[in-house]
């Protein structure tokens, strides 16, 4: 299993990590924490020294009741951290965390390798066209609503069917495109309960009958924090225990505030993989 990331072929077979570089003042878990130009080089080259094979760059912060920015807003918070990295780091593959097309279309001509749009083509009619015409790879997030009213009120028949279900009707769309490279991430904490977050990472094996990679997006997230009554701050240890589980119910890619840990639990997972 490979992506193309700009002419460099990442094969899957082994999970890779994905390092979370938020530049948003409001993001759960680090927000505000990246405000200067030197902070963001120093967090930038840390994960990538503990094995991030992908960096996350996001403007726009998705977590439950956000603040909704203009897209002028995020384009002028993103375009400018995306080329200090690529000055900084010519090898980075860097993925940029957006719904709007056009800070998509912005972004891979600055120099981005991969389009995570947490709304999986739902909130930007345009975005499935843009990432076919710019052929690059395009993680596709399910969320119910909207990052301001998502987690008011959740509610499925079956959580892990309905997601399926989403997910072969947009990748359909995106293969009559013709884009082939296409990565799913189930949204954990997007419009689910709890509960309804642990039944996906249970079932997250039922997921690979739709052919393509993995994305799990667990880092830190309210589902671990409430559940053991602590911050996200002393989520850590839950995260590398619910990135575990992922690993071994077939995630390719884990999205992550912590790189070195999360690349040790994939060192782990694959002495028993087989």
């Amino acid at each position: 299993m490979t992506i193309n990331c700009k002419g460099t072929l990442v094969h899957l077979s082994s999970p890779k990590v994905m390092g979370i570089l938020n530049i948003t003042p409001d993001s759960f878990f680090d927000g505000g924490k990246y405000k200067n130009e030197v902070e963001i080089l120093n967090q930038t080259e840390k994960m990538l020294l503990e094995g991030a094979t992908f960096i996350d760059v996001g403007a726009y912060s998705s977590r439950p009741g956000a603040t909704h920015i203009s897209e002028e807003q995020e384009l002028q918070r993103i375009v400018p951290v995306i080329n200090l990295l690529v000055k900084n780091f010519p090898e980075i593959v860097i993925s940029v965390d957006t719904f709007r097309s056009k800070i998509a279309k912005e972004a891979v001509e600055n120099g981005v390798a991969i389009v995570n749009d947490i709304s999986g083509g739902k909130m930007d009619d345009k975005m499935f066209e843009t990432v076919a015409k710019l052929q690059v790879p395009y993680i596709l997030m399910h969320m119910l609503g909207t990052p301001q009213n998502m987690q008011q009120n959740p509610v499925y028949k079956d959580v892990t069917q309905e997601i399926i279900s989403f997910f072969a009707e947009q990748i359909h769309k995106l293969h009559q495109l013709k884009l082939n490279d296409i990565i799913i991430d189930v949204g954990f904490g997007f419009g689910k309960t709890v509960a309804h977050n642990f039944e996906i990472l249970k079932n997250l094996d039922l997921f690979k009958s739709l052919d393509a990679p993995i994305l799990a997006g667990i880092s830190r997230k309210s589902m671990l924090y409430k559940t053991l009554d602590i911050s996200a701050q002393e989520a850590l240890n839950a995260t590398t225990s619910a990135n575990t589980i992922a690993l071994l119910n077939g995630a390719n890619i884990l999205r992550v505030h912590d790189v070195k840990e999360a690349v040790e639990a994939v060192k782990i997972v694959n002495q028993i993989s087989f």
